[in-house]
């Protein structure tokens, strides 16, 4: 069952067609919703496709089919290569995100490490003194 939003859009992930089996009526729902911005006039369509694009190249979607089409309609769409570029290079810094939190982390972790190998080897020291 494809919907026929697909037609008006060409904005049609493959993998939904199980989904859209199962529930047609929300699928088509839910396609209309991200249609929307698409079809209200409130961007132009260079800036729709350079939005998408951002989308599905963002470390969380990863999406190759709708990088390479949205790269495409961009493309139609009047965007230069410097755009486009700068668009991917904006998507990659969403990775950069779990470098700033885990990096304090191991900072943090390693501390602990180093202070809990302090400690143990304080007793080690206070337990030879003993012994002798």
């Amino acid at each position: 069952m494809r919907s026929p939003r697909r037609a008006a859009t060409g904005n049609w992930n493959p993998d939904w067609e199980s989904f859209a089996r199962f529930d047609p009526v929300w699928t088509d729902k839910a396609v209309a919703m991200a249609m929307r911005p698409a079809i209200s006039g409130a961007l132009d369509a260079k800036t729709i496709e350079l939005i998408r694009l951002a989308l599905d190249a963002s470390n969380t979607q990863l999406y190759a089919a709708g990088v390479r089409r949205h790269i495409r309609r961009a493309l139609e769409a009047g965007a230069t290569r410097e755009q486009i570029i700068a668009v991917l290079q904006l998507a990659s810094m969403q990775g950069l995100h779990s470098m700033c939190v885990a990096a304090p982390i191991l900072v943090e972790q390693l501390e602990t490490l180093e202070r809990q190998k302090g400690a143990s080897a304080k007793f080690k020291k206070k337990t030879r003194k003993d012994r002798k």
